[in-house]
């Protein structure tokens, strides 16, 4: 496991993003059609992944969506309020990576030796009603064993920022403690590796353009 000490969003995290398959990024990569082949999203994902790989250099130029703008301005203060609620202090961390630097994942925060933290600032009502109401985590569950793949740690919490609930409910932080999961681990792992074969194929597929 490698570390880098750097903030998100910043021109370090982005460099050593460059060429990587993130952990925000493998449910995404593990989407394949009914058939069986890969997803159109699976297949741009592998050719963006080479891409960057071959180049040593973000595809994207640091573009940022306002959504991942606004992730990154109240991530501080979802730790804050993540902290209140466990009572213990959230490390801030930069980029976890594999020794191959192959896979890695941004990880909000670590708490202790064991555990860690996601934060979602969410804002789309359609999220937040499918993820508070409807208790629908399985979309985050590949970032969350993700991370807890990477890090070797034993548990993680996803927290839920969104100020605007807090005239509704009296609450702005929601929280969800997730036990490490080997079995689903081993699962994503082989399926991460098989779109890693998808990244060197597009990767052959480039420098055969270059030749």
């Amino acid at each position: 496991m490698l570390i880098v000490e750097c903030e998100q969003g910043s021109d370090a995290w982005l460099q050593a993003r460059a060429g990587v398959n993130t952990a925000s990024n493998f449910k995404i990569a593990r989407s394949r059609k009914k058939g069986g082949d890969w997803s159109e999203d699976a297949l741009n994902l592998a050719f963006g992944t080479a891409i960057e790989r071959e180049s040593g250099f973000p595809l994207n130029e640091g573009h940022e969506t306002w959504q991942m703008r606004r992730g990154r301005e109240m991530e501080s203060d979802a730790r804050i309020a993540h902290q209140a609620d466990i009572g213990v202090y959230v490390k801030p961390v930069g980029m976890v990576l594999t020794d191959d630097r192959i896979f890695g994942a941004s990880a909000d925060g670590w708490i202790g030796n064991d555990g860690g933290a996601e934060y979602k600032c969410l804002v789309s009502t359609k999220e937040l009603r499918t993820t508070l109401i409807n208790h629908d985590l399985q979309q985050y569950m590949d970032q969350v064993q993700g991370n807890m793949w990477l890090s070797g740690r034993a548990w993680w919490d996803l927290g839920v920022y969104c100020p605007a609930m807090k005239a509704a409910t009296g609450k702005e932080f929601f929280r969800w403690r997730f036990k490490r999961d080997d079995d689903y681990i081993d699962a994503m792992v082989a399926d991460l590796m098989e779109f890693e074969k998808l990244v060197q194929s597009n990767l052959a597929e480039l420098r055969k353009l270059a030749a």
